[in-house]
């Protein structure tokens, strides 16, 4: 099947803050950062490679474990190169630098492995790593008139001995029929151990997604082998339509206790003037039933109005079953996206959507990374423009006592590109300190790529 010569697509959002700036002249935005940032680590290229894929996480000892979209070598057969997995120890003395070690570099579809990671990873109970890459795999997928593979899940193996190296195991090829292909996104786990993730494409249903790329993508399911060494098994959950469903969904899970999974899609849903006519995207719902099907329900549909437009990143609940997220463009005055919270209605099924933030500039534009709460319930997330130079923001929202309430908003740190990281679109996470950590897909101190080849970073109070 041919993907077509589209593909492009897949940095299209991370390409978003290289456009505004090229075609944006404004001053500095006058906004104070009242926490301190410092770069943990700046990509090179090869061998270690670029452009950050998703968020970072840790290990008990204090590790930090991330993938990139590219970089690592040269020889990867695909249309680049083919990224890495990567491991960041922290300094042994106060005040010294983090060390990185490539884990893995990804060989690409020659030798059936995976090719350009875009999502980060997450580790299993006994330490093993998780992720998924969009090309590459033993899928048929073409682009160009070679085959570049329809994506893969991979899983990551410790070394028994210290120092020795990670073993690599392709967990699924996804083969770009009605299972699914160009995996997106963050994996998430259930307590049984399965793996639930979403492709942007393929799914067998959709016919107006994407001039090139065929059908609108898909939730699915892995779940493990029953016996040492067989296959895990997938298992396509939902089938996306566009119109009206949902297209293209974007990966980063939730789960309920019921086992029901929420999500966003960026498109679909609504018609709407900023996508022209492929829809501003919707938060869906993804329920099991006893007969072992699961059933779509969708909770939002976005209509580019005071709404907001476009959510491109995953959910998080809070403490009482409401939803939270970002949508990247959309809301009242210059609709540079916002922070909306999803909860139940008081009496029926429907769930009523509240703009908690509209970004209006000068605060930051584009919010494009899920969010992250604190133990006190504040509010943490990035946006990928503005800031000093355009290099995108952290901010905070801290929770005001009254669930319907106003938040109050702080603008922690203002990025300001190379040699400080640019663009944050990931996941922010806590250490025991309070400090934040994440990744920006450009800045930093690398020459290999336009922009810089991006950034693991620490934000402090």
């Amino acid at each position: 099947m041919a993907l077509g010569m589209n593909h492009k697509k897949l940095f299209d959002a991370a390409s978003l803050p290289l456009m505004l700036f090229a075609l944006v002249l404004a001053l500095a935005i006058g906004a104070s950062a009242e926490w301190k940032e410092k770069v943990l680590y700046s990509f090179q290229g090869i061998p270690d490679g670029a452009y950050p894929a998703g968020a970072v996480v840790f290990d008990s000892a204090g590790n930090l474990y991330g993938a990139t979209t590219y970089g690592g070598a040269n020889d990867c057969p695909g249309i680049t190169q083919c990224g890495v997995v990567f491991q960041l120890q922290p300094p042994v003395h106060k005040g010294g630098a983090w060390t990185e070690h490539v884990l893995y570099v990804f060989k690409g579809v020659n030798s059936n492995d995976g090719d350009a990671p875009v999502g980060g990873v997450i580790f299993d109970q006994s330490g093993n790593l998780y992720g998924t890459t969009a090309y590459g795999g033993t899928g048929k997928c073409q682009l160009f008139g070679g085959r570049v593979g329809c994506g893969t899940v991979y899983k990551l193996v410790p070394p028994k001995q210290k120092n020795g190296a990670w073993t690599e195991q392709v967990v699924y090829s996804f083969q770009s029929g009605k299972d699914g292909y160009f995996a997106w996104g963050d994996l998430t786990f259930d307590g049984a151990g399965n793996l639930y993730g979403a492709t942007q494409y393929g799914g067998g249903k959709g016919t107006t997604c994407d001039q090139f790329y065929q059908f609108c993508g898909t939730v699915f399911k892995l779940s493990p082998p029953k016996t040492k060494g067989g296959k895990w098994a997938e298992k396509v959950l939902h089938s996306f339509a566009g119109g009206s469903d949902g297209a293209n969904p974007n990966g980063g899970l939730v789960l309920d206790s019921k086992g029901a999974i929420y999500g966003t899609t960026p498109y679909g849903g609504y018609n709407c003037p900023q996508f022209q006519g492929v829809g501003c995207g919707t938060v869906f719902k993804l329920t099991p039933l006893m007969s072992g099907r699961w059933t779509e329900q969708i909770l939002h549909r976005f209509t580019d109005g005071d709404d907001g437009a476009g959510p491109s990143s995953g959910l998080i609940f809070d403490r009482k079953g409401a939803l939270y997220g970002t949508a990247d463009t959309g809301g009242k005055g210059n609709g540079f996206g916002v922070v909306f919270r999803l909860s139940r209605a008081k009496q029926g099924s429907r769930w009523v959507e509240n703009v908690l933030r509209t970004f209006q500039g000068g605060d930051g534009r584009n919010p494009s990374g899920p969010l992250t709460f604190d133990s006190a319930g504040n509010l943490y997330g990035t946006t990928n423009a503005e800031g000093s130079y355009f290099g995108g923001t952290v901010f905070r929202m801290k929770a005001t006592g009254s669930r319907a309430g106003t938040w109050q908003f702080a603008l922690l740190y203002s990025f300001k590109g190379s040699p400080d990281g640019r663009f944050p679109a990931a996941r922010l996470i806590f250490n025991k300190e309070g400090s934040l950590y994440s990744t920006t897909s450009y800045g930093g101190t690398g020459q290999a790529c336009q922009g810089g080849c991006g950034t693991v970073f620490q934000v402090s109070p």
